[in-house]
């Protein structure tokens, strides 16, 4: 009986179930591997931002810019009532008190023509731009009957036009305005109050009762910044146009507003964007007392980004490490148990830290060289190792030449989903099932409770 036990156990640690069982439980303890893989994609992806966000901060940040803002000081009063505790009277005070009232152009069109460029820092890139952006457009008269505040108590004599703004260090020159014939050179002012954490230029004080008109009065400045990341305007204007031209070929539109699809054009050589935003279209008007709101939520504009970084595809293919584990394992269990060839867990164990290798070459050499090349590179090693290793163990010619098809076969599907994005988990879906259907067919004679020996 005891013999007979022993005889029981002996054969199923030698049946297909049981292998099956050991080589699933080795694809599991090979996941802890893949996992340090992972973070380390992770961590070189954390240096890879913190050298860009050091590039960026030393040629020039993400500009936001939105002006020109008519700010016109005016008077208004306060009263106070008091009681003279000695005389028991009614005492009246009258203070004045001055605030600001902030007029947007009744027209606003803004040029842009946006150079961008790489620049490196060892194994890092990060785009970079310069930008040259004009501004033009007119004013009509400021209207403060809607405040019933009286002409006297305007001081048209000490208006100053702002512009909201950031990144002002990279400021590459002087900036004037054109206001009514007249130039006006803006300077920086240091603004605790701003709801929006920009930085102001503005300029001196303005007689504008001199300068305006009835009619319109015409303004115009030009600007140029370098920067990094992104470019974002408001569109202030009761009309506002905007035209931006680059050579950057793959633009990411951001904001409130998308440019016209019509007359949008995007190629290798760079893209033209054009916008037109009425007052209607945002739920801000044309004149604003007492304090400019944050106003970023109605920007709009163009992200200077690469599309997918060498980290993140690097990342999207060791997501799928454990399925290249299973599949490889799997295939050479059916090799297995169709050919009656006995395979050690040991050798298992090798395959799988070979397949696991395929991910540090691979980041490895991408930080030198593309991503395309990297993959094929990797690839190449790694199937011609698993290949070779294969003709030791299965001591013919047919079966390692199957193997490293299906290898060639499956890195090849992989490196199609990395790059596709919209299509992604289609093609992936698709390719698993004709996977799983191969696997159904070809192991649909497989007696899985008799052992191999």
């Amino acid at each position: 009986m005891e013999n007979s036990g022993n005889h029981s156990v002996f054969n199923f640690f030698q049946s297909n179930t049981a292998k099956m069982m050991m080589v699933g439980l080795l694809t599991l303890i090979l996941l802890i591997p893949l996992e340090f893989v992972k973070n380390l994609i992770t961590e070189r992806s954390q240096r890879q931002q913190e050298v860009i966000t050091e590039i960026n901060d030393k040629w020039g940040e993400s500009v936001f810019i939105y002006g020109p803002i008519l700010k016109v000081p005016y008077t208004y009063y306060e009263e106070t009532v008091s009681i003279n505790e000695k005389t028991k009277e009614t005492v009246k005070q009258r203070k004045a008190y001055t605030n600001f009232a902030y007029f947007f152009p009744e027209e606003l069109k803004v040029k842009s023509k946006v150079t961008t460029k790489l620049l490196n820092r060892n194994n890092y890139e990060s785009v970079v731009f310069s930008s040259k952006m004009k501004f033009e457009g007119h004013y009509i008269q400021p209207d403060f009957s809607s405040k019933e505040i009286a002409n006297e108590d305007i001081q048209w004599n000490k208006a100053t036009i702002l512009i909201q703004t950031t990144n002002l260090k990279s400021i590459k020159e002087e900036v004037k305005i054109n206001f009514g014939n007249t130039k006006f050179t803006f300077e920086p002012v240091y603004e605790t109050s701003s709801k929006d954490n920009t930085e102001a230029l503005e300029t001196g004080y303005i007689d504008l009762g001199k300068i305006l008109n009835n009619g319109k009065t015409s303004f115009g400045f030009d600007i140029t910044y370098n920067g990094s990341q992104q470019i974002k305007m408001v569109p202030i204007g009761k009309t506002t146009q905007a035209n931006m031209e680059s050579n950057w070929a793959s633009p990411s539109f951001t904001g409130n507003f998308l440019p016209d699809d019509k007359t949008k054009k995007i190629s290798d050589n760079g893209f033209v964007a054009n916008w037109k935003i009425l007052h209607i279209n945002r739920s801000f008007s044309q004149q604003i007392f007492n304090d400019l709101p944050d106003l970023r939520q109605y920007a709009f504009g163009v992200d200077f980004v690469i599309p997918v970084n060498q980290y993140q595809q690097n990342i999207r293919a060791s997501k799928y490490g454990f399925m290249v584990i299973g599949l490889t394992f799997l295939i050479f269990f059916l090799i297995q148990s169709i050919s009656k060839i006995k395979i050690h867990i040991f050798q298992y164990s090798m395959i799988g830290l070979a397949l696991i290798m395929f991910y540090t070459l691979l980041i490895s050499i991408t930080e030198h060289s593309s991503f395309m090349k990297a993959y094929i590179i990797s690839g190449i090693a790694v199937i011609s190792l698993i290949t070779l290793y294969s003709f030791a163990i299965l001591k013919n010619r047919k079966f390692p030449m199957f193997i490293g098809v299906s290898l060639s076969s499956l890195y090849t599907f992989l490196y199609v989903i990395i790059q596709l994005e919209n299509y992604a988990l289609l093609v992936g879906s698709i390719g698993l099932f004709a996977i799983l259907a191969a696997v159904m067919y070809f192991s649909r004679k497989i007696d899985w409770n008799n052992s191999n020996s």
